[in-house]
């Protein structure tokens, strides 16, 4: 009996000794992620979660809404079982044309759904009602391979004046203030920012942000969307026939009056 109580004693001590560790949320990388199912409820369960972790999320009920708002994300958590369109198609759409990691779901996790799916070009397969958790570390882990793959970019940080880019993030700020800006946005402004007071050629910038597969008045668009975004602290300026070059508003009050097309920015005519 001694012996049995001194066991019980010695267990007890030592789970009063264990440290104490508790659960927490995986970090994350914040993203701007799609989330594409046609039932409200489960699509905003998800976007909940996500959005508790800090991450940007889009919603769309159909694929071609999907379809609209891709453009605008780094990665799309897809259910397979859409209204208009064959999910696994629109994840050959959106996974192998349009370059963007997506996480295929169903209502239950099946061997053949689970394989058509990844032949399809889905980065990973997930039960639709799996906990949110386990969704944000299989996010975390995809995002970790397609780094280490070269996929994506490593986290660097540019700080030029007022403005600062986390690239690894995709995260903008002016002065501390948060800045929402689409994919595309984001790519123009990170390319100018790393070649930060040079100009960038049209053609540069088509290819590497666009693949060369849209118009200069697309690139004109999405520069006059920056500026308006960045506000006066930070000048995207136009070199009439070149390009674009990024400048802060510090740099634009000390050399506006010997650079023409500075000048002309000051007064919010570029």
């Amino acid at each position: 009996m001694r012996s049995t109580h001194a066991a019980g004693r010695v267990r007890t001590d030592l789970a009063d000794r264990a440290p104490t560790v508790p659960l927490r949320p995986i970090p994350s990388t914040p993203l701007h992620i799609l989330v594409v199912d046609h039932e409200v409820t489960a699509r905003g369960d998800v976007a909940k979660a996500l959005t508790r972790q800090g991450h940007t999320v889009l919603e769309a009920d159909s694929g071609r809404g999907a379809i609209d708002l891709c453009g605008s994300c780094d990665l799309m958590i897809l259910n397979l079982d859409l209204p208009d369109i064959d999910g696994l198609r629109l994840c050959r759409i959106i996974g192998t044309d349009r370059g963007i990691p997506v996480i295929a779901s169903a209502e239950r996790r099946c061997e053949m759904d689970c394989v058509l799916a990844l032949q399809a070009a889905a980065d990973d397969y997930i039960d639709r009602n799996c906990g949110s958790r386990e969704l944000v570390a299989r996010i975390d882990a995809l995002m970790r391979r397609m780094t280490a793959a070269g996929l994506v970019k490593p986290a660097e940080i540019i700080d030029k004046g007022p403005l600062r880019i986390d690239i690894g993030a995709r995260r903008v700020t002016v002065r501390g203030r948060y800045v929402e800006l689409t994919r595309k946005q984001f790519d123009l402004l990170a390319l100018l920012a790393l070649n930060h007071g040079e100009v960038v050629a049209r053609g540069e910038i088509m290819h590497k942000v666009w693949d060369d597969s849209w118009s200069r008045r697309t690139v004109d668009t999405h520069v006059s969307s920056l500026r308006a975004k960045l506000g006066a602290s930070t000048r995207i300026v136009s070199v009439r026939g070149v390009g674009f070059r990024l400048v802060t508003s510090d740099e634009v009050r000390a050399v506006a009056d010997h650079v023409p097309e500075l000048s002309e920015s000051r007064t919010g005519t570029c």
